[in-house]
């Protein structure tokens, strides 16, 4: 039996919100748009999901056309249904966003239908198009809510780094500042830190311990709920 619905059939789209971190800078990746609407404007990754596919093959092969990255963990956001988010047609997005270090997305391209890929600080954006910037103020309160109770931003960090940056990060993304003595003992009590026996090197001052994070401890920890409210 063939089955139809009457009811009209919106279209389905994903965008990627992708974060990463830099010198005291929260950066997202954006793509430069080669096709109306919103021609030459800088948008969210994205695009239609085909009817023979996931979302989450969708975002993931959307993210691969339009900057190069691949093997990036996205995680489902929130769904974003406003009935005039785009010109052309009834269109629900599906918001994903992800973490990485910034080593991994440095080769970055724009391609099909995006003319340029590029990091943008998040504090130093362009207008967006669509309605792109409420998907990323969206992400990043996720971002914030989520760093104090999973241990997400390790995926922003080298494999070995100093402490200085892990502190950094959390004082960047949560816009304040952190007594580092309190930061420290409570970090290192989860087990998650490792401290090496090794040093920061081709450095002009007296050169910092160098730290990695446990990755099997990370693992077992980051679907679980822990305290990291500083």
């Amino acid at each position: 039996m063939v089955y139809t619905s009457e009811y009209p059939k919106p279209a389905v789209t994903v965008d990627c919100i992708v974060f990463g971190y830099s010198q005291s800078s929260l950066q997202v990746l954006l793509i430069k748009r080669g096709i109306e609407p919103f021609k030459g404007k800088w948008a969210l990754p994205g695009g239609f999901v085909k009817l023979d596919e996931t979302l989450d093959d969708a975002a993931r092969r959307e993210l691969l056309e339009e900057t190069g990255l691949e093997n990036v963990y996205l995680e489902q956001l929130f769904t974003f249904g406003a009935v005039d988010r785009d010109p052309r047609e009834r269109v629900i997005s599906v918001g994903y966003f992800a973490l990485i270090n910034l080593s991994a997305g440095k080769n970055i391209k724009g391609s099909t239908d995006a003319d340029e890929a590029k990091w943008f600080d998040i504090n130093q954006l362009p207008p967006l198009a669509f309605d792109h910037q409420h998907i990323l103020d969206t992400a990043i309160n996720r971002l914030k809510a989520k760093i104090v109770y999973q241990p997400i931003v390790f995926e922003l960090l080298p494999a070995k780094f100093i402490f200085s940056d892990l502190e950094n990060i959390y004082e960047t993304i949560l816009q304040t500042t952190l007594n580092r003595r309190n930061f420290r003992t409570k970090i290192m009590a989860t087990g998650l830190v490792k401290e090496l026996n090794e040093y920061l090197k081709n450095t002009p001052y007296r050169p910092p311990k160098l730290f990695q994070f446990d990755r099997k401890k990370y693992m077992k920890a980051k679907n679980k709920e822990i305290n990291l409210r500083f």
